[in-house]
Formats: structure tokens, sequence, C-alpha cells
């Protein structure tokens, strides 16, 4: 179902898949749930494959809450070059929850924040 996808994370109970794509890069990702009792720790850690195919830790996905108290995932990613910063949501024109949408935070990904 994901394999036409970019801008997508796939959770699979405590694993998940996805692919982060821009102009600059495009990376297969995938993760495993971090279990700690850091309240700061990310839910799950992200992992990609090095030119030379191994694997290295990439960054994280933090559960946050909005303003109204929702709750919502948030993405960082080491690109190699810089790092990139993004929430997720609903994935458009599909019903499963599982799967989510990765949306830059335009603010954050920008030269202007301070």
């Amino acid at each position: 179902m994901t394999d036409n996808l970019t801008n997508y994370i796939q959770f699979a109970g405590d694993k998940l898949t996805g692919n982060i794509a821009t102009l600059a890069f495009d990376v297969d990702v995938t993760g495993e749930a971090l279990h700690s009792d850091n309240e700061k720790a990310p839910k799950f850690r992200l992992y990609a494959k090095s030119p030379a195919g191994k694997r290295i830790d990439i960054g994280g996905i933090w559960e946050r809450n909005n303003a109204n108290g929702d709750p919502y995932f948030s993405l960082t990613i080491n690109t190699g070059h810089s790092k990139f910063y993004a929430n997720l949501g609903r994935y458009p024109d599909h019903d499963d929850d599982a799967l989510q949408a990765v949306i830059p935070n335009d603010y954050l990904n920008s030269d202007r924040r301070g």
C-alpha cells in the first residue's frame, strides 16, 4: 500500500517504516519504540541506511500536546547536512490512522528561526 507514497510514516505496533523526501534528500526510514522513563525521550528512534548500507540512527519521533491538550507526533531527523523538522498528521485520501503524513515545519526548517 505504501510502495508509491512519499513523506509518510506507517506505524505497526512498536515498529514503523516510512519515507521522508524533499528536493535535497529522499530517505527510507525504519523505527523502533523507545521505552524510557525520561518524559523528554522520543517515543520512537528513527534509522536509515548509510551510503555503504550500514544502519544509522538519524532521529526520533516525539509525542506532544497541542494547545487543546490533544496529542500529536513531531519528527526530527539529521539529514547529514542539517536538521529537518516535521509534524505528523492524517495522510490525505487514506482512512488508516496508522499511516501518517510527514508535514514539514516551514518555520523550524527556515533561516528565519532564531
